[in-house]
């Protein structure tokens, strides 16, 4: 459909009619979903939806939104659509060989920016490297808040490490990270302060029961922690020994009851555990480890 054939239409109207379509089908969260979509489309904001309602928007951003919002109703998750989605108050552009940064994610940032503001003020500077960085988000976000911090992410995605690249540029620390492809430590050389990853870690056998967003549209390299979900903790314990300097740490973000095991997983490889944090939903989230 050509966009000079759809007739134009008001602010307040395009809120309306995305609600009813998504709350008709069923979908979780109208409300914020069709907020989301709308200002995407016609690159408005909450304010303006407020204070100018009656704003005419022209037929190619209604096309625009009529597409997403077919696109939603056929299971596709909003930020898949709009293409990125926020993290740590950056934007994040995303791809098919990405998970989206989520804001449970976020606790393990807020976990290790303590040790790694304690390792630049005793060194003048720290390197870490994400392991499975998939956006770039969990580097990213440290990069962004410690100007004297250096990192590299690792992916075995081409179109991730492409997808953090870009993002990292869009961000401003591009001088600072680095993107390199491979498995886990296959590649890596030296040492690091810290090693931090959000690794795949669900059990195989349940990859088939997540939600259709996730399962369809997620990638399953991201998804897949192996047989029990912790062979990424075991590779993470037994590599990071050698990776670290002397005082460094891993931290790890873990699913839902997840914390026991993977905290055995590291005491057996020689690591203790200093902290851990819950998410908002008061679940165990992220975990940090030294030598």
């Amino acid at each position: 459909m050509a966009a000079d054939l759809i007739a134009a239409e008001t602010l307040a109207g395009l809120h309306a009619k995305a609600r009813k379509q998504l709350r008709e089908a069923g979908i979780a969260t109208p409300e914020l979903d069709a907020r989301l979509l709308v200002e995407w489309a016609t690159a408005t904001t909450r304010l303006d939806a407020l204070s100018a309602p009656e704003r005419i928007i022209d037929g190619e951003a209604v096309m625009v939104l009529d597409i997403g919002l077919s696109r939603r109703l056929a299971g596709e998750p909003v930020h898949r659509i709009m293409g990125e989605r926020s993290f740590y108050g950056l934007g994040f552009r995303l791809s098919p060989e990405t998970l989206e940064p989520r804001p449970d994610t976020e606790t393990l940032v807020d976990l290790v920016l303590p040790f790694l503001r304690e390792r630049i003020a005793k060194n003048g500077i720290a390197e870490l490297i994400d392991m499975g960085t998939g956006t770039g988000a969990i580097a990213i976000a440290l990069l962004s808040q410690l100007e004297r911090l250096h990192a590299i992410g690792v992916d075995i995605a081409p179109g991730a490490l492409a997808t953090a690249r870009e993002n990292a540029r869009l961000a401003g620390v591009s001088r600072r990270f680095a993107a390199l492809r491979g498995d886990w430590f296959a590649e890596i050389s030296g040492r690091f302060d810290l090693i931090v990853s959000n690794p795949p870690y669900i059990p195989r056998r349940e990859v088939a029961n997540l939600d259709r967003e996730v399962r369809e549209h997620d990638p399953l390299l991201a998804l897949d922690g192996g047989e029990d979900g912790l062979d990424f903790y075991r590779a993470l314990a037994r590599g990071g020994e050698e990776r670290l300097y002397e005082g460094g740490a891993v931290g790890v973000e873990i699913g839902a009851g997840q914390r026991a095991d993977v905290e055995a997983i590291f005491a057996e490889n020689g690591f203790r555990l200093m902290e851990g944090l819950q998410d908002l939903g008061g679940h165990d989230r992220a975990l940090l480890f030294m030598l």
